[in-house]
C-alpha cells in the first residue's frame, strides 16, 4: 500500500509543479491569439466602417460599462485609435512574450490584470459579449501573479537564482 501512497504523492507534487506553468502559458497563449484580430495599421476603421478594434471601442461608447470611461473612450480613445491601437498591440504582445518565457511574471501579470479589467469596462455591456470572459481572464491573471508562475520553467529562475541577496525588488517582480 505505501508504493501507492508514494506515486500519489509523486503525481500531486507533479500536478503542483505543473500547474503555475500552465496556468502562465494558457495566460500568455491567450494574449497572443487576441492580438490577431486589432489588425494595424488601421485597426478596423476602413472607408467609414469600424470593425475590430475600431468596433470594440465603438461598443464601449455606446454600450457603456463606466459612463466615465465611455467619456474616456469617446473623447480621448476614438480619436486617436491608431496610436491606441499600436499601443495595446504591443502591450499585449509583451505581455505574450514575458509570460509565455516567465520574465518579470509579476509584473507582467499584474499589468495583464489592469489591461484585463480595461478590456472588460470597455466592451462588458456590448451585445454578445461574455462578460465573465473578462472577470475569468483577469482572475487568470491573478492566478499566475499570486503563483509567481515564472519561478517554474521560466526566466525568472534563472533571474532568482543569479540576483544579489539585497535585490528585493526584483525578487518581488518576479
Amino acid at each position: 500500500m505505501s508504493g501507492a501512497i508514494d506515486l500519489a504523492e509523486r503525481s500531486t507534487a507533479a500536478v503542483t509543479n505543473a500547474a503555475p506553468v500552465l496556468l502562465r502559458l494558457t495566460a500568455g497563449m491567450l494574449w497572443l491569439t487576441n492580438i490577431g484580430w486589432k489588425s494595424p495599421p488601421d485597426f478596423g476603421e476602413h472607408d467609414g466602417v469600424c470593425n475590430r478594434l475600431c468596433g470594440f471601442v465603438q461598443d464601449g461608447i455606446d454600450h457603456p460599462v463606466a459612463p466615465g470611461f465611455s467619456s474616456v473612450l469617446d473623447e480621448l480613445v476614438r480619436p486617436n485609435l491608431e496610436p491606441f491601437g499600436w499601443g495595446v498591440v504591443i502591450v499585449e504582445f509583451l505581455l505574450a512574450a514575458f509570460l509565455l518565457s516567465g520574465t518579470l511574471t509579476r509584473l507582467t501579470a499584474a499589468v495583464g490584470f489592469l489591461q484585463s479589467v480595461v478590456i472588460g469596462l470597455t466592451v462588458a455591456n456590448a451585445p454578445a459579449e461574455w462578460y465573465w470572459s473578462y472577470a475569468l481572464m483577469a482572475s487568470l491573471q491573478l492566478a499566475v501573479f499570486a503563483m509567481a508562475a515564472g519561478r517554474t520553467l521560466g526566466v525568472d529562475a534563472i533571474l532568482r537564482a543569479n540576483l544579489p541577496a539585497g535585490n528585493r525588488w526584483l525578487r518581488v517582480l518576479t
